[in-house]
């Protein structure tokens, strides 16, 4: 178990655990997440879109008509393959869309949880939320509010996953379990897996408690990697 060693090798892995959970559960709900400050969102998931091809009629979804017209000029060759939550919406509530394709939510937010709790209700196919930021959204609201959001966000399945930590990181690429690493003065080395994301209670433990076996494959450092993500 290694870390991948520049932004293209984690999104190749990406594409792998997702078209591996996709095949799992067809109309499953997915999350794929690259947490990397200064990383650009709207050409990673386009150049995710292209890598699915055609195949199961894959579209990206964007927040806003901003940010739609602005994917579209970058890429207009799929400009017909991607659209904005407003749009979806739109086109559900008029009984136009009767597919089931995949769609990608791109960075929702938590002013987007209601179009995306909606548009979610209303699509039977897979769904995939890409750099999702919605649970954050359950704080400072009502409790009723807050206990519908969680259980929402709870029939969520991670596809992939590569989060930097204080000390570490966090990967975890369906169908395998969560790998946490440590940060050592010469690189990242793996600690422990876990079969369900760890907690930051657990987290700490495991990085206090030492590598587990295994410990002695040295891997790149995150500095590199992170070069890499924001290039």
């Amino acid at each position: 178990m290694v870390l991948p060693a520049d932004l293209r090798t984690a999104e190749a892995e990406a594409l792998a655990a997702l078209q591996q959970a996709l095949s799992a559960e067809p109309s499953g709900r997915w999350s794929v997440e690259l947490r990397f400050e200064g990383l650009k969102i709207q050409p990673l998931a386009q150049r995710l879109l292209a890598s699915l091809g055609e195949n199961g009629d894959p579209r990206l979804l964007f927040a806003d008509a901003g940010a739609t017209a602005l994917a579209k000029r970058d890429r207009p060759e799929l400009a017909l393959r991607q659209a904005s939550l407003g749009d979806q919406k739109r086109l559900q509530q008029s009984q136009a869309d009767s597919t089931t394709g995949l769609i990608i939510l791109v960075a929702p937010a938590q002013a987007d949880y209601g179009q995306v709790e909606a548009i979610c209700s209303a699509h039977g196919g897979p769904i995939v939320l890409l750099n999702s930021s919605l649970e954050e959204a359950a704080i400072g609201i009502g409790a009723v509010a807050r206990e519908r959001r969680k259980g929402f966000l709870f029939n969520w399945q991670s596809a992939y996953a590569l989060i930097p930590l204080d000390g570490g990181a966090l990967k975890r690429a369906f169908p395998a379990p969560w790998a946490l690493y440590r940060r050592d003065v010469d690189g990242h080395r793996f600690v422990a897996e876990f079969e369900t994301r760890p907690d930051s209670e657990q987290q700490a433990e495991a990085l206090a408690d030492g590598a587990a076996p295994g410990v002695g494959r040295s891997l790149q450092a995150m500095d590199r990697f992170l070069e890499g993500l924001r290039s």
